[in-house]
């Protein structure tokens, strides 16, 4: 059971995809409290012995905690109910549980965890070590999803905030600035550029686009999106803006085709903003055919520059086009997966994804 696991679980590798797929096919138990199966065509997670039935491959993310999950943006499935176990070895798990299912927009506090009686270091170490995130942080992601679904549809910051549950502007914006890098207003209203959602299979992307070009794609959870963002913003002036233009509805459809299976072509115009050098690198990575993969190395020595590895690798880490500028299919001269700012489980699904459009060897005579 998931209350029998040692905290450092957590901090273990998952297997691959692949091998965590096949055991959510045949519900194996040996892998209970240790994976959950994110969904994207239903935005919820599940267990691997969850007798749901079984979406496709493709619409699959696997994390190694519960915590994971729901910061992704999934929610709880109400079939195989992942935060039952806890729940169940735990009174006290079940209580605040429970009290957050009722109230999915309110505002807890340490005031509240306190009158229902319960020890605040207590449960923040018991949520810590059960779902590798605090009580607190769990109702905050929660109420955070409302708002963000707000500003998407063009709602305003404060109906984002309210739909949200905050009833502090402050702490919306606060919450708001963790997750994405910048505070709600900095990006709402009209702009030069535009940012908008994007959901993927692989979890949710920024897009920001001028009228005629896209000029970032990142997964949110990049560690360095905050910094990209805030030099997109003086480079026009702060004038971003929230909304959809065409470029990023183009690379929306292109993104569609690509997790569908049916093309990993991006045509969409793009802004490369960067050194000869660097731009240099970002056209060699997009010679890269899907489901190939080449190193910094053979990077460097195709662009006649075969010194200049770390350079590479240098460029290859500030590109901030995911997936159009392919960063992803660059790995170790030994085969290895190489950092990605996406994370190495999402690089290693991204080549796994990519393996279909291999071009098969032409038969010999």
């Amino acid at each position: 059971m998931l209350t029998d696991a040692p905290r450092d679980l957590f901090d273990l590798a998952l297997p691959d995809a692949a091998t965590l797929y096949r055991a959510l096919l045949a519900r194996d138990a040996r892998y209970e409290g240790r994976a959950y199966v994110c969904v994207a065509t239903t935005g919820i997670f599940c267990r691997l012995t969850c007798p749901a039935r079984k979406p496709l491959a493709v619409n699959c993310t696997f994390r190694p905690t519960i915590g994971a999950c729901i910061e992704a943006g999934f929610r709880p499935c109400k079939r195989c109910h992942p935060l039952k176990p806890a729940a169940e070895a735990d009174p006290m798990i079940a209580a605040l549980l429970a009290a957050l299912e009722a109230r999915p927009a309110y505002r807890f506090g340490e005031d509240d965890i306190t009158r229902m009686g319960y020890d605040l270091s207590t449960v923040r170490r018991t949520f810590k070590r059960q779902f590798g995130m605090t009580f607190l942080d769990m109702a905050r992601h929660r109420r955070l999803r409302e708002g963000f679904e707000t500003l998407a549809v063009g709602g305003s910051v404060i109906a984002a905030q309210q739909e949200a549950g905050f009833q502090s502007a402050s702490a919306f914006r606060a919450a708001f600035a963790r997750l994405i890098g910048c505070a709600p207003g900095e990006i709402a209203g009209e702009g030069r550029l535009l940012a908008d959602w994007i959901g993927t299979p692989l979890g949710d992307m920024i897009a920001i686009s001028s009228a005629t070009h896209l000029h970032l794609l990142e997964f949110i959870e990049r560690r360095g999106l905050p910094a990209e963002i805030a030099r997109l913003r003086k480079g026009v002036k702060g004038e971003l803006g929230i909304g959809s233009v065409p470029p990023t509805e183009r690379i929306r459809a292109e993104l569609t085709a690509y997790f569908a299976g049916r093309s990993a072509e991006f045509t969409t115009p793009v802004a490369l903003d960067g050194s000869a050098f660097t731009r240099a690198v970002w056209a060699e990575l997009r010679r890269i055919p899907a489901g190939e993969t080449a190193s910094y190395a053979e990077i460097a020595r195709r662009i006649g520059e075969p010194s200049a590895i770390r350079a590479v690798a240098r460029a290859n880490g500030a590109n901030q086009l995911a997936l159009v500028v392919p960063c992803h299919r660059v790995i170790g001269t030994d085969g290895a997966l190489t950092g990605y700012g996406g994370g190495l489980w999402r690089k290693q699904r991204l080549l796994e994804i990519e393996a279909q459009y291999r071009t098969p060897p032409t038969p010999a005579g």
